[in-house]
């Protein structure tokens, strides 16, 4: 879990770099058409290509649609905002899936939860400072991305066991790919691209390669409940490349936020396996703790 966060993070941090030289539709488009011939050639592997007319399926549709507005919105930010405080950010995704769970998939959350979401939220307002001097009006596209990346997530555990993950994958780098080409002219217009440019992008593409595969693998080899927690090393990570690439040395308010939006998802997640010790195996065991989901 820990290699595949760094892959993630390395992922963001080369990408932020050539945003100083391209925008971001661009970097979508590029970065996208790589993404899919990997995903096409994984799914054609697994033979999930035999079954195209599941993408169809509602909840994929909506899934596809969450990775793509969470994208978009993402790489907005990543290219005006600190790596770090962006990524911090991002570490309240698990609390707002719970929250999402609770409304609409009416999973039952105490009140301890209830109030590690609002320390959660507490955190990120700190971390994006509405308001202040310091606030960056891009964090709010750090927000967006959250709220996109929750409804990816929700919507992924309505999606019927039957249709592979490789495919839904395939068709989210393919939708990812198709925004970016539309963007492409609204955000500035193709950049003519350098071989160091490319270069990095081809970097980008392994890496989030190398962070899907390793997640499998941790997935496969460790219990949830305990390699969970191990997500939230992109944050050391983020803040190392932040400083070592780009100067970006995160100040008080930036931690102190972090600290509370990570210790705030611990403690769910702490809550979450104390309720699963008490509930009967078959209700403990959903199809998210599956392989490849």
């Amino acid at each position: 879990m820990c290699v595949a966060l760094a892959g993630f993070t390395i992922n963001d941090a080369l990408t932020k770099l050539v945003a100083e030289v391209m925008n971001m539709g661009q970097v979508m488009l590029v970065r996208g058409v790589m993404a899919t011939a990997l995903m096409l050639l994984f799914a054609w592997r697994t033979k999930a290509l035999q079954q195209p007319r599941a993408i169809l399926h509602p909840m994929v549709a909506l899934r596809v649609a969450g990775e793509t507005g969470a994208t978009i919105c993402f790489l907005s930010a990543l290219a005006h905002m600190p790596i770090a405080n962006l990524t911090a950010v991002m570490q309240v995704l698990p609390l707002t899936v719970t929250m999402g769970a609770a409304f609409f998939l009416s999973e039952p959350v105490g009140w301890r939860r209830w109030s590690a979401i609002a320390v959660g939220f507490i955190g990120i307002l700190i971390i994006i400072r509405p308001g202040f001097d310091a606030f960056n009006a891009y964090s709010l596209y750090g927000v967006a991305a959250v709220a996109f990346a929750t409804m990816r997530d929700l919507t992924t555990r309505k999606i019927p066991e039957d249709i592979p993950s490789s495919l839904i994958s395939t068709a989210t780098a393919a939708a990812v790919t198709l925004a970016g080409a539309v963007l492409v002219v609204p955000y500035g217009g193709w950049s003519p691209m350098s071989n160091a440019d490319f270069a990095i992008l081809v970097g980008a593409t392994l890496c989030v390669v190398c962070g899907y595969h390793f997640i499998v693998v941790s997935l496969r080899v460790g219990e949830l409940s305990f390699i969970a927690p191990f997500r939230y090393t992109a944050l050391l990570w983020a803040i190392a490349l932040g400083i070592v690439l780009f100067g970006d040395w995160p100040d008080w308010a930036m931690i102190l936020g972090a600290g509370l939006v990570v210790g705030s998802g611990l403690y769910t997640l702490y809550r979450e396996q104390i309720i699963d010790r008490v509930k009967p195996a078959a209700e403990s065991t959903t199809p998210s703790m599956a392989t490849g989901t």
